[in-house]
């Protein structure tokens, strides 16, 4: 499958283009940037050409690998839909349920396929972990995922703007909405800086879980935990932070088996759309003070 990588930034060098780079059935064919030169550049560092423009870079592709804020990825995922462009998308989707409306509708009047990169769901030790949570009687669990952004490449202006919530809290629902069912309603309360710390009600009646997502605690305060428990015990996850190369790989893998087969996959747009509104609900219930119900 012939790749063109959406975005300049850390993320879409390290990760996306390092990773279709290397793959052995992939092709890197070439990156756009919304700066020419940004493009040019990344472009470079991996042997291909490099644009700002849009239109010529989908003519040459099969699917597109987007790694640029959310509010700038749906646009172009409405674009690379429109194009018969297979979609490899970051979360969140967008920053609003009407955002990944639109990129749902895009995918299914294209009849594309799509894949979300909530990076650790692309993991072996995930899948176990998942499989093990599926066998037994769960009645609820925990999250917390602690950083000091500060000064990382991952410093970026989105991620300020909307914090720990946006950025972190997709990977934590991608992991508790699978092993514990559907959100049907949150509650929330602000800490310090931007860290959140939220109540989720699940749909089995009795079955909530918890989560604390932060990217501005102490440096020595940092670190990830992912647990759910039940009648056989406590299950704990502690993700590869390390491996997200070999994650993209995996995503890229599973992406192509459903363009091949014309299935749906577990972390589609759909999948996609169900953890924006969630944290649409969460922003809710940090502004009100009071439980608010996810809807429909």
């Amino acid at each position: 499958m012939r790749f063109g990588v959406l975005g300049t930034g850390h993320w879409a060098r390290t990760v996306h283009a390092a990773a279709i780079a290397a793959h052995p059935t992939a092709e890197l064919v070439g990156v756009w940037g919304r700066d020419a030169g940004k493009a040019a550049a990344v472009g470079a560092e991996f042997d291909v050409p490099g644009t700002d423009d849009l239109a010529a870079l989908l003519a040459r592709v099969d699917a597109v690998a987007v790694a640029v804020p959310p509010d700038v990825q749906v646009s172009l995922a409405e674009q690379a839909a429109a194009a018969g462009r297979h979609l490899l998308l970051e979360k969140p989707i967008g920053l609003s349920t009407a955002d990944a409306d639109r990129v749902v509708t895009a995918v299914a009047a294209a009849g594309v396929a799509s894949v979300v990169f909530f990076t650790f769901r692309f993991q072996a030790a995930t899948t176990t972990w998942l499989a093990q949570a599926a066998r037994t009687r769960l009645a609820g669990g925990a999250a917390s995922w602690l950083s000091a952004l500060a000064g990382s490449p991952f410093d970026s202006a989105w991620r300020r703007q909307h914090g720990a919530l946006w950025d972190i809290g997709p990977h934590a629902l991608s992991l508790l909405v699978p092993a514990l069912g559907p959100v049907v309603s949150v509650q929330a309360g602000a800490g310090a800086g931007d860290t959140v710390h939220l109540v989720l009600q699940h749909a089995t009646p009795g079955v909530a879980s918890t989560v604390t997502l932060s990217h501005t605690v102490a440096p020595l305060a940092t670190g990830i935990e992912f647990s759910v428990h039940g009648d056989a015990g406590r299950l704990v996850l502690l993700p590869d932070t390390e491996s997200a190369v070999e994650s993209l790989s995996a995503a890229v893998d599973e992406l192509t088996a459903a363009a091949l087969t014309g299935g749906t996959h577990p972390c589609d747009v759909g999948f996609g759309r169900e953890v924006v509104r969630v944290l649409e609900t969460a922003s809710r219930a940090l502004a009100s003070g009071c439980r608010e119900s996810v809807p429909a």
